[in-house]
C-alpha cells in the first residue's frame, strides 16, 4: 500500500552525512560546485552524478549507481529535470530525504513532458527549439532570460554555449513509483523562475507533502544562490 505524502512527512528521516546532487536538462554537473564546496567545507560528503539525459530510465540507472556507493543514510537532491530522476531513483534504500531545487515532482504515470503540457495563463514559455534528431535544445539567444536571469552575463553565456543535448526519451519518460510518497521531501521555489512557473512548483510541492522554502532567483538559482540551496539540503540532512 502506497504511503501518502502528508503519512511520509510524518516520519522523520534519518541523520544523512551523504548529499547526491542530479542535474537537470540541458546542463552537467558543474552548476552544483557552489553548493558541493559548501556542504564538503561542513563535512558532507558529497558525489555530483553526470547524466547523459537521454532517458529517464537512463538517468535513474546512473543515479542508482552513486547511490549504492554511498556508505549510509542520503539526501538525494535533484533540480528541473532532475527532480524527475530523484522521484523515480530515490526509492533507493541509502535515501533519506529527496530535496527539489526548481524541480519536477512527477506522479505515478508523470513525465516531465505531461507536467509542462498545459501550462498557467499568461506564463512565459521556455524557448525550447523544435527537437534535432530527437534531441532538444534551448535557443541560444534567450537561454540567459528564461534559465539564467539572475547569473552574469558571461557565465549565462557560457551555460547556453555549453548546453547538453537533452533526449526526448528523458522528457517523455514517465515515473513509476515516485519516491516522495514514501520519503521526506523538501522544496526550494524559485520565485523568478522562467523554465518552470512558480506556481507549477507550488502545486507540485504541495501535493509531495514536501517542506517548502521559497527564494527570489532564475531557474539556476542553484548556481546563483549556493547557500541557500545548500542550507536547504542540511536540512534535509538533519533528519528533524
Amino acid at each position: 500500500m502506497s504511503t501518502t505524502p502528508e503519512a511520509s512527512q510524518a516520519n522523520q528521516a534519518r541523520e544523512a552525512k551523504n548529499v547526491v546532487l542530479v542535474h537537470g536538462g540541458f546542463v552537467d554537473g558543474s552548476g552544483w560546485k557552489g553548493v558541493y564546496e559548501l556542504l564538503r567545507a561542513d563535512g558532507y560528503k558529497v558525489s555530483v552524478v553526470q547524466n547523459p539525459t537521454l532517458s529517464l530510465a537512463g538517468d535513474a540507472a546512473t543515479t542508482k549507481l552513486s547511490l549504492d556507493a554511498q556508505d549510509g543514510p542520503t539526501v538525494l537532491v535533484g533540480h528541473s529535470y532532475g527532480g524527475a530522476v530523484i522521484s523515480e531513483a530515490g526509492n533507493h534504500e541509502n535515501v533519506s530525504a529527496l530535496v527539489y531545487i526548481a524541480a519536477f515532482a512527477p506522479d505515478k504515470g508523470e513525465s516531465v513532458n505531461t507536467l509542462i503540457a498545459d501550462p498557467p495563463p499568461g506564463a512565459p514559455v521556455p524557448p525550447i527549439l523544435p527537437p534535432v534528431e530527437g534531441f532538444l535544445f534551448l535557443d541560444r539567444e534567450k537561454f540567459a532570460e528564461s534559465f539564467a536571469g539572475d547569473l552574469p552575463a558571461e557565465e549565462a553565456q557560457f551555460l547556453a554555449d555549453s548546453q547538453v543535448p537533452w533526449g526526448l526519451d528523458a522528457l517523455g519518460g514517465a515515473v513509476g513509483h515516485p519516491a516522495w510518497r514514501s520519503k521526506p521531501s523538501f522544496y526550494l521555489v524559485a520565485t523568478d523562475d522562467r523554465m518552470i512557473p512558480p506556481p507549477a512548483q507550488r502545486i507540485m510541492a504541495e501535493r509531495a507533502g514536501a517542506t517548502v522554502t521559497e527564494t527570489g532567483g532564475s531557474h539556476a538559482v542553484y548556481v546563483s544562490k549556493p547557500a541557500e540551496v545548500a542550507e536547504l539540503i542540511k536540512r534535509a540532512a538533519s533528519g528533524k
